[in-house]
């Protein structure tokens, strides 16, 4: 199919909303619905596929966290406080033992953000799937978004960055990754902290779920800017320093999976963003610069343009 995944969306799905309550709909990591003058929704969804999305033998606790997280994720990036979610199953079969061991990852993760499963569906199908639809709420008019950045804006990333990447080579050559490398790889942390604290102050965000090239990239689309990335800045991931660094980059800005926030801020709140995360426990780095001129760019240290030949990961 010739036609990519948000050429797809936008000229098939993406219609003006009608009600007045849909305050954004397609388009954003998560749609924002205003139940009451004071308070927004997000709501997002994701489908996950066996042999697209995860290997077919994968730990079924692993997975059950996974679903959930992905979902997450989305919220952290509008700045959303997590309240409900559901949950769509196709089966191939209902094996005991693996629905025990899903549901122990599913309500691990849930449990401990305090998101309550609403309801679903559960049927046979060819090829398993999962389906979360997740919502969150927060105060009306902070919900972070993917089309307010501005030129002369800073660019930030959470955490690290190509973990997943690399712990998906090593299982595609036959081989097991380290156990905190396969942790990123199936257990991702969904930064909700973080985006709550960036509500109000982060110009734009974005969840970075494809790749920081492709995820950066939709961003700057909606923001209608460009952007300038120091390779020696990106926060690389342990696995990734021991290699040599064009792989390394390459891994960290195409690599998919990595669920950290990408997120502006004015130089101006520079200082104010080191105080709202001065008793966070995740750390962020800056990584670059908005520009008037479109584009994406990656500079080596020695300020020469870097190519990439993928940007990340494609759906269609």
């Amino acid at each position: 199919m010739a036609t990519g995944e948000f050429e797809l969306i936008h000229r098939w799905f993406d219609r003006p909303p009608r009600r007045p309550e849909v305050v954004l709909a397609v388009g954003d990591d998560a749609a924002l619905i205003r139940p009451s003058p004071k308070e927004h929704w997000a709501i997002t969804v994701d489908t996950l596929v066996a042999g697209v999305h995860f290997f077919p033998d994968v730990d079924p606790e692993a997975l059950g966290y996974k679903a959930l997280a992905v979902s997450l994720s989305d919220l952290a990036a509008m700045g959303a406080e997590p309240r409900w979610f559901t949950l769509v199953l196709a089966l191939p079969e209902a094996e005991e033992d693996w629905l025990a061991a899903f549901a122990r990852g599913l309500w691990s993760l849930a449990g401990r953000v305090g998101i309550d499963l609403v309801g679903g569906d559960v049927s046979r199908a060819g090829q398993l799937s999962l389906t979360i639809q997740a919502a969150g709420a927060l105060p009306a008019g902070l919900a972070l978004r993917r089309d307010g950045a501005r030129p002369g804006d800073l660019v930030y990333c959470s955490g690290e960055l190509g973990g997943a990447a690399l712990a998906l080579e090593v299982l595609q050559s036959g081989e097991g990754p380290p156990p905190a490398l396969r942790r990123r790889l199936e257990r991702p942390e969904p930064r909700l902290e973080l985006g709550r604290r960036l509500r109000g102050l982060a110009s734009a965000a974005i969840d970075c779920s494809d790749g920081l090239a492709a995820d950066l990239g939709h961003l700057l689309a909606a923001s209608g800017v460009g952007a300038e990335i120091a390779l020696d800045a990106l926060p690389l991931a342990p696995g990734l320093r021991e290699l040599p660094r064009e792989r390394a980059w390459r891994l960290a800005c195409t690599g998919g999976d990595d669920y950290e926030l990408i997120f502006t801020v004015p130089p101006q709140r520079e200082a104010e963003l080191a105080m709202r995360l001065g008793d966070g426990n995740v750390t962020v780095r800056r990584i670059g610069t908005l520009t008037a001129d479109s584009g994406l760019r990656f500079l080596t240290p020695g300020g020469e343009p870097f190519s990439l030949d993928r940007f990340g990961h494609v759906h269609f």
